[in-house]
């Protein structure tokens, strides 16, 4: 394990509710945080000015208070590595993309939507993988100021390196390899002056000292370009641990699309708190071998939890096993404590 003090992080987007997939991946955060006597952090990535919901982050927070899962640090709370909303961080984004430019691992490029949807349809229209050209890589420092000089709009893009191999440790999925040639010169500041995920992601991590990134398989395939962001400043990565994908029982992978999956929908179907956090730290997650207790409340799970028992397969979301969990709670439950809670 990483000789570090743990710290580590759940970093939701303002957009909504709490999908169960981003609740799992908090649990496990908070559970590994924990156990290992370490600093859980609360940090809201608002940097998606279209996507974000009014009253959002107040609910994520409610949602986590009702499931007990408490943050040491973030909003509303404080912390010595704040600000912990990424839209009052934009001037630090900025210094480190200008720092990535002048070391000649980033560069300004200067395409219109319009001629970069047209590069993409030529790139389909040869059977390419549809990624920036690289045009701009090649522009001399003079042309640069020259165009940035005129106004016109711009973004930062990452300098991929080419011709080698990106290899990183992930804990749960072993060692990934990937060709640098596969991957896009990726955009670090938008033409608004916003961060775009992958370099906002890297610093902030980098800066609150975050030892640990546990989040979803989905975002495994941008942890060889976060690398490489780590690379070029001269940083050391944390350690990875990608968490599998929730399914459903026909193995398609779990949407809102296929029911509900708003934490606050099972709430209010009378779904308690235990059976909910016991329920999902058993999706890709079990004690192991010998473990045969299914029913585990909040401190026993801090107590066994390891990021070495995940698993790598997809989890199936069985609702029959979170009804029959939910069930034993329920029985166990005080008559008076649930007559108050059907209360309206």
């Amino acid at each position: 394990m990483n000789n570090k003090k743990i710290r580590v992080r759940y970093a939701p987007s303002p957009t909504g509710y709490i999908h169960i997939g981003n609740l799992r991946t908090a649990l496990y955060n908070y559970l590994f945080a924990r156990h290992n006597n370490g600093t859980f952090i609360l940090r809201i990535e608002d940097t998606d000015k279209e996507r974000k919901v009014e009253g959002s982050v107040e609910n994520l927070i409610n949602s986590l208070n009702l499931l007990g899962i408490d943050y040491d640090e973030g909003p509303f709370r404080g912390g010595n590595f704040g600000p912990y909303f990424q839209s009052e961080r934009l001037d630090i984004y900025m210094k480190y993309a200008l720092e990535l430019v002048e070391k000649g691992n980033a560069y300004y490029a200067f395409e219109t939507p319009e001629e970069l949807e047209a590069m993409r349809e030529r790139q389909l229209a040869e059977g390419k993988q549809t990624m920036y050209d690289g045009k701009a890589r090649e522009f001399s420092k003079a042309k640069v100021e020259e165009m940035l000089a005129t106004g016109i709009p711009y973004v930062i893009r990452l300098k991929v390196p080419r011709d080698r191999e990106v290899v990183f440790h992930d804990v749960i999925k072993g060692t990934v390899k990937i060709d640098s040639n596969l991957i896009d010169d990726q955009i670090l500041i938008k033409s608004d002056g916003y961060p775009t995920y992958h370099l906002a992601n890297v610093i902030d991590d980098h800066l609150m000292e975050v030892s640990h990134i546990i989040r979803g398989e989905e975002w495994v395939t941008s942890v060889p370009k976060h690398v490489l962001i780590y690379e070029s400043l001269g940083w050391e990565p944390p350690v990875f641990a990608h968490a599998p994908l929730i399914l459903n029982p026909d193995k398609s992978k779990l949407s809102k699309r296929q029911g509900d999956v708003a934490v606050e929908d099972y709430l209010k179907k009378g779904y308690l708190k235990e059976s909910l956090i016991n329920f999902l730290a058993f999706l890709g997650w079990n004690p192991g071998e010998g473990e045969e207790e299914e029913l585990l409340s909040m401190d026993e799970l801090i107590k066994k939890f390891t990021l070495e028992r995940v698993h790598k397969a997809g989890a199936i979301f069985n609702i029959d096993k979170l009804n029959w969990m939910n069930n034993h709670y329920i029985k166990e439950y005080d008559l008076d404590k649930i007559i108050e809670m059907s209360l309206p």
